[in-house]
């Protein structure tokens, strides 16, 4: 028996194996692509040109959750329906505040309802991640809370930007600003998750766990 052994060491974690890594990249990838779309169309166009492809790029990225990973989420769902409102109502009035404020509706709207649900006394957080994570019920309403004001600072981020700046500004953060922000702010609530756990193993956080914010 080895010392190693013999101290009772755990051995090392293996490294996830690409059958795990791969509905983690493809989630991914369906999330960004729809904002990568906007982007180079507005770059290479305008902001109308864009929204039209962006509006084609959430409906395949939603038919594509569906048959590549056979569920569509419920925040890129809704968030899905508010650009196709809101894209629509841009393309047909022929002005941009509608798909400028789109963020601010949604980002607004999910802080409402987690922030809301609170209040009676509901986290429903753990509807939505309840098979990712395993927190006791304090962790799920401090995990709730922090998610729903993080939302709400979003929104105002957003509110800010587009009425403050550019059109090309204003896409530029939406698509390479606020999901490195969201990662980072999954990334900072690692200490709770590992806090309120029910053993002593640190959960698993991904790049895909976070809640989506287009």
């Amino acid at each position: 028996m080895t010392e190693h052994t013999a101290k009772g060491s755990e051995p090392a974690a293996a490294e996830p194996s690409w059958s795990e890594l791969r509905p983690q990249l493809t989630k991914l990838g369906l999330e960004l692509g729809p904002l990568v779309v906007f982007f180079i169309a507005n770059a290479r166009a305008d902001i109308f040109v864009a929204t039209a492809w962006f509006m084609g790029a959430m409906v395949v990225s939603l038919l594509g959750s569906w048959l590549l990973l056979k569920r569509i989420a419920v925040m890129p769902l809704v968030t899905g329906v508010v650009v196709l409102v809101f894209g629509g109502l841009t393309l047909w009035l022929q002005d941009d505040t509608f798909i400028k404020m789109k963020p601010t509706i949604v980002n607004t709207m999910f802080g409402a309802v987690l922030l809301g649900g609170l209040l009676f006394g509901q986290s429903l957080l753990k509807y939505v991640f309840g098979d990712v994570y395993k927190l006791k019920p304090e962790g799920w309403t401090a995990l709730t809370l922090r998610w729903g004001l993080f939302f709400f600072v979003l929104a105002i981020l957003n509110e800010v930007v587009w009425r403050g700046f550019s059109t090309d500004f204003w896409v530029a953060f939406k698509v390479w600003a606020i999901m490195p922000l969201t990662i980072v702010f999954s990334m900072f609530q690692l200490p709770l998750l590992t806090r309120y756990a029910p053993d002593a193993e640190e959960p698993k956080l991904t790049l895909t766990d976070a809640p989506n914010a287009r």
